[in-house]
């Protein structure tokens, strides 16, 4: 079965063509960075306006790409939430267009349902259950993943995601939107240990997290150090982000023996090598989506849909369609 995925839940277009039986066929997708980063952060109205501009010209491109036609596609699969809501109905409307036009089913998909089975999509995929721990802009979460579509929240954010905190840190230290890659960037460069950070409900008894603290405490230490500030001040900085405490918990808690590790923080090299190293002590096998699909994509949308295809039934497109900008994944995930 051929899926066109499409993602426009924030500031990235993405379109895939995805083959149930083949995989991959052909993705694209825009990043407005550049274009945010002139206001320090995502503009909803203005990321609307772009994925208009974008999306039919992508999926244009990766048709003529994968050597098929419209008429091939099968199924349409497209990030219902959650989301900023104008840029959902970007995506949402022109999926529910193709499928008008094709008569064919469309597939509302949970944006972190798509980062959380990206890592399927790598040559080495892991075997279920294992726990998640999903890492963006927008959300912290740790997950046990029993088997596709069945998952219990174990705990999250309660304030800022750690995007959220990368991009604040980054501010602080005069750098640019997005804040991650620098933060990635900078703690290559930095002394492990040299600065700690708080690291709030690390003891309280359960798996949630909380970022919000974060940014004071960098201004704090920001503030408190010799001026001018060096470089190797920041670097020591952005090294101080970790999140293997409450990761190792989960690992305990649950007793599972694999950890996927996903969303665009996932990408965070420091992140990476710190998850390894305590997964390679606990003896426990460790999984990354490629490189590339750790950003939001239309590739992770079209394969999560490939999940969905025992209930196809129940996705025939209807008359109207509806967003989520605020969807929980384990409260409402279609069955």
């Amino acid at each position: 079965m051929l899926i066109l995925g499409i993602e426009t839940s924030c500031d990235e277009t993405g379109v895939a063509l995805f083959d149930s039986e083949k995989g991959l066929l052909a993705d694209d997708l825009h990043s407005q960075v550049d274009m945010h980063r002139l206001y320090g952060g995502v503009v909803p109205e203005l990321a609307s306006r772009d994925h208009i501009r974008r999306i039919i010209p992508l999926i244009d491109d990766i048709i003529k790409r994968a050597g098929v036609s419209r008429k091939d596609i099968d199924a349409v699969a497209v990030t219902e939430g959650p989301g900023l809501a104008g840029a959902l109905l970007v995506g949402t409307s022109v999926a529910y267009a193709v499928g008008a036009a094709l008569g064919i089913p469309v597939i509302g998909i949970h944006h972190m349902e798509g980062h959380l089975l990206s890592c399927l999509l790598s040559g080495h995929p892991p075997k279920f259950p294992f726990v998640a721990l999903l890492v963006s802009g927008g959300h912290t979460q740790l997950l046990y993943v029993k088997a596709p579509r069945d998952y219990e929240l174990l705990g999250e954010t309660l304030d800022d995601a750690a995007g959220e905190a990368f991009d604040k840190t980054a501010q602080i230290l005069g750098e640019a939107y997005p804040g991650g890659p620098i933060i990635s960037k900078f703690a290559e460069k930095g002394t492990p240990g040299k600065i700690v950070l708080p690291r709030p409900l690390l003891n309280s008894g359960n798996l949630d997290f909380s970022f919000s603290g974060l940014k004071t405490a960098v201004v704090n230490v920001y503030h408190k150090a010799p001026k001018p500030i060096t470089e190797q001040i920041k670097y020591d900085l952005a090294r101080a982000f970790v999140l293997v405490h409450k990761t190792e918990k989960a690992l305990k808690q649950t007793g599972a023996k694999a950890l996927v590790v996903a969303g665009g923080v996932s990408a965070n090299s420091q992140l990476r090598e710190a998850l390894t190293k305590m997964c390679k002590k606990r003896n426990c096998e460790i999984y990354f989506p490629p490189s590339r699909l750790c950003t939001d994509n239309g590739a992770m949308i079209a394969a999560a849909a490939a999940f969905h295809l025992d209930h196809l039934k129940d996705f025939m497109a209807p008359a109207g369609f509806s967003i989520k900008p605020r969807w929980q994944l384990t409260e409402d995930v279609k069955s």
